[in-house]
Formats: structure tokens, C-alpha cells, sequence
């Protein structure tokens, strides 16, 4: 069979204990199938070692975005989050294979990857961009933290309501009082942003949404801006607050601190079987009649 990918990692959520004898009993079997295809099989260092794969080669995480053609993953949507961040500067494209709840991300279903996998390798296979978004954290006019995120930056206070004021493009939006803003990719409208009422975003769309969580105005309501846009969002009066991306890399802020988020120039690109269809996917995962 040709196949342009030579050479595909293996990536696991080896941190579940409960789940760990399925998903290396799903592993074995996906590694068995691909190397009788004549694929060279890589599996990812510490998924070897939690999954006794010790009979293929082993890379780092950051190996991979060096070395793999192909990165399968293999978990729930935070596994391939993590992943993502850790090949944002590789062009490696990435399948996912849902261990986990939801599966927005982790698309291909454990009982079919086996058939799914094998169409894509053989070349049948839709190749979607996925936006991220830069962050940088000012601090006294100095750069105090930069990051990715793949679904969302957040802005959370702790045990009381935040004040922050609001510019895109350098055109003051508001100033708002409430537990935090939401700054969200189309990828990320189906995670934290949904349940804190924004709109769900097609991935296809150049936006950003704005969420405000439980704002103490209610006539503060989500927005969208094109993603070309900069916002700015300085924090103006708090008791504590801090900043995630993707709900794993988080940051504690300080009173003037100001958050800084536009599209950064990189993708990650997932690959899907060429019947993917977005659409039956929310239906399926949202249960939609």
C-alpha cells in the first residue's frame, strides 16, 4: 500500500489508571496494524512505559514534531489539547481516537479506528486547520509570560467579581464586572465558552468569541470579532485572578496586568476520514434530535 505516511507516533493518556488496560489493548492493536502495513511505528516515551509497548521505538513528545509524518492520539479532548501545544511549532498533523467523554477533538471512535485509520493512511482523508491563538502577559510595559491555546485563553477571578476593560484593535469595547472573559477559537465554542453561554462557531470561521462569565451586567452578552483582531484586556480591580490556556498552562495576574490575544500565524491540523461531516458530530455529541 502507498501511503505518504512513513512514519506515525503513537500517543496515549497514560495518566487515567482506570482506563490504562483498554487503551494499551487498543494501542497493541493499532501499533500491530499499522507496522504489518509496513509503517514504521513510533510510540510516544511515557505512553511506552505506562502501556509496556517496549517492542517499538520510542521518542519524546518532542521528538515527534521532528520525526513522525503522523501523530494518533489517543484519549479525550485534553489529551490531544496537550498534545497540540507540544507540536505547535511542528507541522505534524494529528488523528484522535476517543478514550474519553466527549470526544469534540478525539473524533474516531475506539471501535472504528482500525477502518477509519486505514482509509486515511491510504490517502482518504479531509486535512482541517485549526487556529490558535497567541497570549502575552504585560506587566510594567515587559512581557512577563507568553503561550497557545488551541480551544481557549481565560481570565478567572477567584472568590469575587473581576473588573477588566476591553479594547480590540485599539477601540475601547467595555469595561465589565463578572467572573472572568472567555477568549475562544471556533475549536474551543464546544468546550468552556458553550457551557458559559457563547455561540457555537463552525471551525471554518476567522473568528474569536468574547464570553463574559456570569457578568454582573446582563446586557454584557458574547461577541465575535475577526481573528485578525487584537484584543486587550487589562485587569482594573480584583482579590485574586488568573489566567489559563486550554484550562492546563495557567498564569496569577496582577492588578494592571494586561492580556494581550490575537491568531497566532500557526496551525494544527487534524486529519479526518473524507466522510467526516462537522455537523453529525455536534449532533452526536451534543445529542441534537
Amino acid at each position: 500500500m502507498h501511503t505518504k505516511f512513513k512514519k506515525i507516533a503513537l500517543i496515549g493518556k497514560y495518566m487515567n489508571k482506570s482506563a490504562l488496560q483498554l487503551m494499551q489493548n487498543d494501542l497493541s492493536d493499532l501499533a500491530q496494524y499499522l507496522a504489518a502495513k509496513n509503517i514504521e511505528v513510533w510510540v510516544e516515551e511515557n505512553t511506552a512505559q505506562h502501556t509496556q509497548l517496549s517492542q517499538y521505538k520510542t521518542l519524546s513528545i518532542q521528538e515527534i514534531g521532528k520525526t513522525a509524518d503522523l501523530a494518533i492520539v489517543m484519549g479525550g479532548d485534553g489529551t490531544m489539547l496537550t498534545v497540540a501545544r507540544s507540536l505547535i511549532e511542528d507541522d505534524v498533523p494529528l488523528i484522535g481516537v476517543n478514550r474519553g467523554r466527549f470526544g469534540f477533538l478525539t473524533d474516531l471512535r475506539a471501535e472504528d479506528m482500525l477502518a477509519e485509520i486505514d482509509r486515511i493512511v491510504a490517502g482518504n482523508y479531509i486535512r482541517e486547520p485549526r487556529m490558535l491563538l497567541s497570549t502575552q502577559v504585560v506587566r510594567q510595559n515587559q512581557v512577563i509570560h507568553s503561550s497557545y491555546a488551541l480551544n481557549d485563553v481565560v481570565i478567572k477571578s477567584g472568590l469575587r467579581l473581576i473588573e477588566l476593560e476591553v479594547e480590540i484593535d485599539g477601540q475601547f469595547v467595555y469595561k465589565q464586572r463578572s467572573d472572568g472573559l472567555i477568549l475562544s477559537t471556533p475549536t474551543g465554542t464546544t468546550a468552556y465558552a458553550l457551557s458559559a453561554g457563547g455561540p457555537i462557531l463552525h471551525p471554518n470561521l476567522e473568528a474569536i468569541s468574547l464570553v463574559p462569565i456570569c457578568p454582573h451586567t446582563l446586557s454584557n452578552r458574547p461577541i465575535a470579532v475577526n481573528s485578525n483582531s487584537r484584543i486587550e484586556v487589562t485587569l482594573v480591580q480584583f482579590n485574586e485572578a488568573q489566567l489559563s490556556m486550554d484550562g492546563q498552562s495557567q498564569e496569577t495576574l496582577e492588578v494592571g496586568d494586561k492580556i494581550i490575544v490575537q491568531r497566532s500565524e500557526r496551525n494544527i491540523f487534524l486529519l479526518h476520514p473524507s466522510d467526516y461531516c462537522y455537523f453529525d458530530m455536534l449532533r452526536n455529541k451534543l445529542n441534537w434530535g
